[in-house]
């Protein structure tokens, strides 16, 4: 019988380096987002802010009435 010689410390480290890869494009597809989808939701983040702050009214001190004491 004559096999293949194997280095068993390469070969854990290749299988161990390939499911880190797998996992890491796992998460790359599930959580992952490109620069410009982050700036394009900070952008419009940014734009419902201004417009919500263009619409707020400027808050007074309350009108003391006086009850005739």
């Amino acid at each position: 019988m004559s096999g293949d010689i194997v280095n068993l410390r390469q070969a854990r480290k290749r299988r161990k380096r390939a499911e880190d890869e797998s996992r890491a494009a796992q998460n790359r597809i599930t959580f992952g987002r490109t620069k410009s989808e982050k700036q394009a939701t900070s952008a419009l983040n940014t734009l419902v802010d201004r417009r919500l702050e263009a619409g707020r009214r400027e808050t007074t001190e309350p009108v003391k009435l006086d009850d005739g004491n």
